[in-house]
């Protein structure tokens, strides 16, 4: 690698980190045809002194997370096909194992093995102990009860990895600019216009933040305010072993070796030699393992979170100062300090996995940084309000090839795409956050959180318990409170799931409500089944307050969100129209209604949870001047009173005539509710008879009382989240960022009834060839799993024999039509109504069936 100590004057786009994630920016930029790319550290190359540096590159790939899972994926073959400064692959496919010490985690590999076939890994298997100890023989078998086998995870070295995607990106055309601080960003009307280094400013089109643990320090600087948590873990390496013996490799002939020592020290002769043995990953103690060479290195997570201020973060040097790198608290080793495993210290738990290091020397060890975020997911993409500016934080090495790939395409193409496919990014999307999470108070908190749950058996539908709750409360909250509801937190929302005062509704509907027991049973209650039936055959109030809510405002709106929404958008003032917003490459942004609430608003209603505030920053990105886009999600309250005698609940108080003839559906009007401004619409995501209400925040307590207290004759009941998921599968009713998201469009996703292809919109040339039936490879599929009392979860494989054919995006038992139904997408041959399947859960075989949708008319 051959950086240059020249600042040059301007470049299109500036990668500030490089690091392995600004490395493969470059690299993958670079090989999309741009040849002006400048990429900035404050410390040496290749061995920057951050997180790259210091980290032992193990690669499992497998992850409850598709998008970590794709990530790795392409990260290992890309690796692949790298050559190291040595001649030598960069990735050492060695085989990853994941042990097992208790039933709990047996069953939690088990699942492994479906995400691995859902997601795409080769040969993802379960191996008996003594299997293991075939693999590894230093292993104590006695000590487990089997593992999870992944043939193609492996290491790779950060350092060699930086170094070879630098070099091919330096010779088409990128440069490389080591010892260079950045001082600040510099915008024109909201535009990059620049950077300034400690040497100089270079013009510039776009700067990407690629600084990992310091990432939070530069956002701070521009007053973007990113919940990027630097977090500390433990790494050592024992001194040599002599079962290990015939391993022993010198490498201090490695072209790396001095350049890595000099920022190191003596451990680059251990951290810079691969593994010859499989990974090894003991998530019951929070433990992982490699070798190098003729010692093992033994890295833990088993311990206390330990969450450094980023204000007090030092840098990078070419005198040995490694910013990442912390001094070794012997403490947390020789401790159990872990929240959630407090018997047993990190060194005896090693020792007794791998008998072969105990009493033996601990030569080098470290405290080293990454960082987490939230939801334990990647920052990326461009920066709402900032344009040129984007972000690619909080990333390991060990995806770090596929963030750079899908960003380098969003970055080029306008759309994140890998292997020529689209991928939905919107779970890892920079502007995925809510105002709180940027204080430092929150991201303290939730990324010690997140260090602490990383090796821990997590449910898909576990929520915070104790850190950071109870900060958003929707003007019903109170209400809530008093009906003993089991509040969820959702972006900060505190939301019902279902209701403890409504566990009356079980004798009338329990003998419709199968038990669950295993994993299905957690985070679950079967008053959510009898709060949807409540909704199917009565009338139900539910709070949808934190659904997100966006107003466009201006003389041109009407025109504005034609270009946004594939439907004809011709509404008169009280039209209401459901319709998708696409992106550049046709894959569908959002699924909405919009209602034409005068002249020139609109009102833009969208999917809440953690993804809706992409869909405001996507909207806002694309308003051209003199069009004003609101945020109101805060500012109205919003509930939906529905099921069949929502009409006799609601004329009671309203002050208008509620019938078909005066008010259709689809439509909307603006009354009152006894003393309540409201703006309703006759729509209805549960798919009954049913009014949305939309009111000032201030008056939305009083509105849900006027209901409620109408609705007493006729035994209306709150339902959660939990009944409202039940009764919108049923009806076929999507569900953004799990059944429907940018991977699809929407022929794919059966919602080609929601296009106008005699209008234009965004991503209307791509929309247009999936009308022809061009690349359709896959189509949505309702199924029904064919014992009509069995449950599945999301994100396990569909099958066809051995063969993996797709994976469950959503399931939900649908009480009313007696069967768990389930949303996936499948080879258009697979989607027929009649097609046999079956579904991969727990280690079981479930028949499932492709049904017409929807279930219910």
């Amino acid at each position: 690698m051959n950086p240059t100590d020249n600042l040059p004057t301007e470049a299109g786009t500036v990668i500030v980190g490089a690091g392995i994630v600004g490395c493969n920016l470059a690299y993958q930029l670079t090989q999309l045809g741009r040849d002006d790319v400048v990429v900035v550290d404050q410390g040496p190359m290749p061995t920057t002194g951050g997180s790259s540096t210091h980290a032992p590159g193990i690669m499992f790939q497998t992850a409850e997370e598709k998008i970590l899972t794709k990530f790795a994926d392409y990260s290992r073959r890309l690796y692949s096909d790298l050559e190291g400064a040595d001649g030598r692959q960069a990735y050492n496919e060695v085989g990853g194992i994941e042990v097992a010490r208790s039933e709990e985690r047996m069953d939690f590999l088990e699942r492994r093995v479906e995400n691995g076939l859902a997601w795409g890994i080769e040969d993802p298997q379960i191996l008996s102990p003594e299997e293991v100890s075939e693999r590894l023989p230093l292993v104590d078998e006695d000590e487990i009860l089997g593992g999870y086998y992944s043939p193609t995870d492996g290491q790779v070295s950060g350092v060699v990895a930086c170094d070879a995607l630098a070099r091919e990106a330096m010779e088409r055309g990128a440069q490389f600019v080591p010892h260079t601080r950045i001082e600040d960003v510099e915008f024109e009307d909201g535009a990059v216009q620049a950077v300034a280094t400690e040497k100089g400013t270079i013009d510039c089109d776009e700067v990407v933040v690629a600084t990992n643990i310091w990432a939070r320090q530069l956002g701070e600087e521009l007053d973007v305010h990113l919940p990027v948590t630097p977090v500390e873990h433990q790494y050592t390496v024992t001194e040599p072993l002599g079962e290990l013996a015939d391993s022993a490799v010198d490498i201090t002939d490695h072209p790396l070796f001095e350049n890595y020592r000099n920022v190191s020290g003596e451990k680059a002769k251990r951290l810079l030699v691969g593994p010859d043995r499989p990974i090894l990953r003991d998530q019951d103690n929070a433990m992982y393992y490699r070798t190098h060479g003729d010692a093992y290195g033994i890295g833990s997570y088993n311990h206390e979170p330990i969450v450094p201020d980023p204000e007090g973060l030092g840098g990078n040097d070419s005198d040995g100062e490694q910013g990442s790198v912390h001094e070794f608290t012997e403490y947390h080793m020789e401790n159990a300090t872990h929240p959630d495993r407090p018997d047993k210290a990190p060194r005896r738990a090693s020792d007794e996995l791998l008998p072969v290091t105990a009493g033996k020397e601990l030569e080098h060890k470290y405290n080293g940084m990454f960082s987490e975020t939230p939801n334990g997911l990647p920052v990326m993409g461009p920066v709402e309000g900032y344009d040129g500016l984007w972000t690619a934080a909080g990333i390991w090495v060990t995806h770090a090839g596929g963030a750079g790939k899908a960003l380098a395409e969003w970055m080029e193409r306008g759309v994140p795409r890998l292997d020529d496919r689209p991928i939905d990014l919107a779970h890892a999307d920079v502007n995925r956050f809510d105002a709180h999470e940027g204080s430092w108070d929150f991201a303290r908190d939730i990324g010690g959180e997140e260090y602490r749950i990383v090796y821990n058996i997590m449910h898909p539908k576990w929520v915070w318990t104790d850190k950071q709750r109870d900060i958003r409360r929707t003007p019903m909250y109170h209400s809530h409170k008093e009906l003993d509801a089991e509040l969820w937190a959702e972006a900060g929302w505190e939301e019902p799931q279902w209701f403890e005062s409504n566990a009356d509704l079980l004798a009338k509907y329990g003998d419709r409500i199968p038990d669950r027991e295993g994993w299905e049973a957690k985070y679950w209650s079967p008053i959510e089944g009898a709060e949807a039936l409540n909704v199917r055959e009565n009338v139900g109030l539910h709070d949808m307050t934190s659904f997100n809510k966006m107003e466009v405002v201006g003389s041109d709106a009407g025109e504005f969100v034609q270009q946004l929404c594939t439907n004809d958008m011709d509404l008169n003032v009280g039209d209401v129209r459901y319709t998708l917003m696409c992106n550049e490459g046709g894959g569908v942004r959002a699924d909405i209604t919009v209602t034409r609430i005068s002249e020139d608003r609109y009102l833009l209603l969208t999917t809440g949870r953690e993804v809706g505030n992409n869909h405001v920053a996507w909207v806002r990105e694309r308003a051209p001047e003199g069009i004003i886009v609101n945020d109101v999600t805060s500012s109205l309250a919003a509930m939906v009173c529905t099921g069949p005698n929502a009409r006799k609940v609601l004329s009671k108080i309203a002050d208008v005539d509620l019938s078909d003839e005066a008010f259709p559906f689809f439509t909307s009007q603006q009354f009152y509710v006894k003393n309540v401004p409201v703006t309703a619409l006759r729509v209805s995501y549960a798919g009954e008879l049913g009014w949305e209400l939309y009111t000032p925040s201030e008056y939305g307590e009083r509105l849900w009382e006027h209901v409620l207290e109408a609705g007493e004759e006729f035994d209306i009941r709150p339902y959660g989240n939990g009944a409202l998921d039940i009764l919108r599968i049923e009806k076929g009713f999507r569900l953004w960022g799990e059944d429907l998201h940018t991977e699809h469009n929407p022929y794919e996703a059966g919602l080609g009834w929601a296009v106008d292809l005699d209008t234009d919109f965004i991503g209307k040339e791509a929309v247009e060839a999936a009308a022809k039936g061009d690349n359709i490879d896959h189509k949505v599929a309702c199924l029904t799993l064919d014992d009509e009392e069995a449950v599945v979860l999301a994100d396990r494989p569909v099958m066809d024999g051995d063969e993996p054919i797709g994976y469950v995006h959503s399931a939900e038992y649908g009480y009313t039509v007696g069967a768990c139904v389930v949303y996936t997408y499948l080879p258009p041959e697979y989607a027929e109504p009649g097609t046999d399947v079956e579904i991969l859960y727990e280690g079981e075989r479930y028949d499932a069936t492709v049904r017409e949708e929807p279930l219910l008319d």
